[in-house]
């Protein structure tokens, strides 16, 4: 069965709940096989964080409930990958270039 199988969120969310209750969230969701999150800054109210989710058939829908109700918003969808597979991004001669 082909569908969504990667996820990877910019998001913004508040201090409190802490990311082990958000990344445990997120795997109650049956399509979620795995969740990692990478912290990127914090102030003194906010982090920014990275959420990279991987399933089978990820709904977009819950997991952005999910977040949202975890004080989360989503910035952007910095990746998605599809399919029967999932394909990991290859460095080809220009992105080893330096400008």
């Amino acid at each position: 069965m082909q569908g969504l199988r990667r996820i990877v969120l910019d998001v913004l969310k508040t201090h409190d709940p802490k990311l082990t209750d958000l990344a445990m969230e997120l795997c109650m969701l049956e399509e979620v096989e795995g969740v990692n999150i990478t912290v990127y800054e914090i102030d003194k109210s906010t982090e920014n964080i990275k959420i990279t989710i991987e399933g089978t058939m990820l709904e977009y829908e819950n997991i952005k409930r999910v977040v949202e109700s975890m004080n989360g918003v989503i910035h952007s969808i910095d990746e998605v990958a599809a399919g029967k597979r999932i394909i990991d991004e290859v460095k080809t001669p220009q992105d080893r270039m330096k400008y």
